[in-house]
């Protein structure tokens, strides 16, 4: 009889192990069920912000050639400007040039020349159409 009854004793505990390790895989495979589904919320959170990224990353190269464009347009215009006013030093420092600078812009004469100066209207002020302006033109003259 106490042979019998250890050998129930084994058989409970066999079955108890048994239980044990049924209640064990129950366990890990939930929690591996949450590692799992945490990792993958974390990888989607990743994946969005690669995503953002990507599209911030993007529209800040369109923008930054943009702005190379218009620099480069910039520059090479500035360098026209200083190819210009470079020939313009070069032009003006003899005396014919400053002679012309002179007959044109100051209204001056040689020694032995006559300066006739003949004023035309533009065609822009001959059409006022505002009445005061008219008034204005006609009591100057007068």
């Amino acid at each position: 009889m106490i042979r019998y009854k250890q050998e129930q004793r084994k058989q409970k505990r066999v079955i108890n192990r048994v239980k044990k390790a049924e209640a064990k895989k129950k366990k890990s495979s939930a929690s591996n069920g949450f590692y799992y589904s945490f990792l993958t919320v974390i990888l989607l959170l990743c994946l969005i912000q690669i995503t953002i990224s990507a599209v911030l990353n993007i529209s800040k190269i369109v923008s930054y050639k943009a702005k190379i464009v218009q620099i480069t347009k910039t520059r090479n215009s500035a360098k026209a400007l200083n190819e210009q006013l470079q020939d313009n030093i070069k032009n003006f420092s003899n005396v014919t040039g400053l002679e012309a600078i002179a007959r044109n812009n100051l209204k001056m004469s040689g020694e032995d020349e006559v300066l006739v100066i003949i004023n035309t209207k533009p065609e822009d002020e001959k059409d006022v159409a505002d009445p005061i302006a008219k008034l204005m033109r006609f009591i100057k003259h007068d």
